[in-house]
């Protein structure tokens, strides 16, 4: 038989203050570790710090600044001011945050500034394609759109690639530095015999041109092949355009096009994707397009971020947070604004090559180039 054993009420009421009085006493007590809350605290404020020094290392590329400052040694505020032909009053207070942020030296005795030749390696338009201030115009951009970005977290969809004043130039300052630099010497000869094919003569289509930076480029080295770039973008292509009239370019044209409804049959033999494909709205679509597209010994070359489809696995990448960033206010909110598919800039090397056997490559590559450590590139063949 079981025996129900009563507590006595004194000593219920006893253990009832105990437990009141224990969870009082922990309650009174910090929930988290001081040294560890200012250590964070202090990472935040060299966030705040880092934020607006890339808004002023945006304007410093823009305005000159930096250009002008170059190998002459130190030079006053005024003195500055009148060589990049700019308000002095703003020359200095730029300065003081380029000289409080370790980018500029300064000499107070006299009131001089100069700007380190080691600073200027990654500074100047002369750098590039090393010049990191061309890259930090993204922050503006980007900063530009929040409030339509906020709109979206509350009720889904996204924001569309209008609303992003200078995407298209600083695209091309950024295409320029990461395919442009180094198309000839690095990108082409990931395909074996490629330059030679060009130099005969064979087919090309760029998906998501842009403004045409590297398809310009490939039709004034390679007379003898045909180019052909496709954007959603009318500025884009009116840029490419543009560029293409002046060089005088014959063997290149640029049109309007919806990517993932290409409709064409083993037309080219070589198919680019530069850092496109993952903002699409249909990168199954465009990926499926490109595979019937490519002709049977056809080639499509895809360059796209250099990152994992797993977040644990991107958590030691030296721009992480500047990826998922772009991707939030940028990549992944064009998609969704179309009613895409919002892959986002961290699809990954590993979803990319799932999609890319999907849409029938059976043979794909992956590689990565020692002047561009942002990118993967992919070499994929039907057979």
């Amino acid at each position: 038989m079981n025996e129900t054993r009563l507590m006595n009420p004194r000593n219920a009421r006893s253990s009832r203050r105990a437990r009141a009085r224990n969870f009082w006493e922990r309650a009174q007590k910090p929930v988290h570790d001081p040294a560890a809350a200012q250590a964070f605290g202090e990472k935040l404020a060299g966030v705040l710090n880092s934020a607006g020094l890339a808004l002023m290392v945006s304007l410093g590329h823009r305005s000159g600044l930096f250009d002008a400052m170059a190998g002459q040694g130190a030079m006053g505020a005024e003195e500055l001011a009148k060589r990049a032909k700019l308000n002095e009053r703003y020359v200095r207070e730029w300065l003081g945050a380029m000289v409080t942020g370790g980018i500029v030296r300064y000499l107070p005795h006299e009131r001089s500034y100069e700007l380190p030749a080691e600073h200027a390696a990654c500074l100047t338009r002369a750098a590039a394609p090393n010049n990191m201030a061309a890259t930090m115009q993204w922050i503006p951009v980007l900063g530009s759109v929040e409030d339509g970005v906020l709109e979206a977290f509350r009720y889904g969809g996204g924001v569309r690639y209008e609303a992003y004043a200078r995407f298209h130039e600083v695209m091309a300052e950024e295409s320029a530095q990461t395919t442009v630099a180094g198309l000839h010497e690095h990108i082409l000869p990931l395909v074996d015999g490629l330059k030679e094919r060009l130099e005969s003569g064979i087919e090309v289509l760029d998906i998501g041109c842009g403004a045409g930076r590297a398809l310009n480029v490939l039709a004034a080295a390679y007379p003898n092949s045909r180019f052909t770039g496709y954007d959603f973008s009318e500025e884009g292509i009116a840029r490419a355009r543009a560029t293409a009239a002046d060089a005088k370019l014959e063997n290149v044209r640029f049109e309007v096009r919806d990517a993932a409804r290409l409709g064409e049959c083993e037309r080219y033999d070589l198919i680019t994707a530069f850092d496109a494909v993952h903002d699409q709205a249909d990168p199954v679509g465009v990926l499926d397009g490109i595979a019937a597209a490519l002709k049977p010994s056809g080639v499509f070359l895809m360059q796209d971020i250099h990152s994992s489809s797993h977040l644990h696995k991107n958590q030691a990448h030296p721009l992480g947070p500047f990826l998922y960033t772009i991707s939030c206010m940028h990549c992944m909110t064009v998609s969704l604004a179309q009613g895409g598919a919002g892959l986002g800039t961290c699809w990954g090397v590993e979803l990319a090559q799932e999609m890319l056997a999907g849409a029938g490559f059976a043979r794909v590559s992956v590689h990565t180039l020692p002047h561009d450590a942002l990118n993967a590139y992919f070499v994929a063949r039907k057979a």
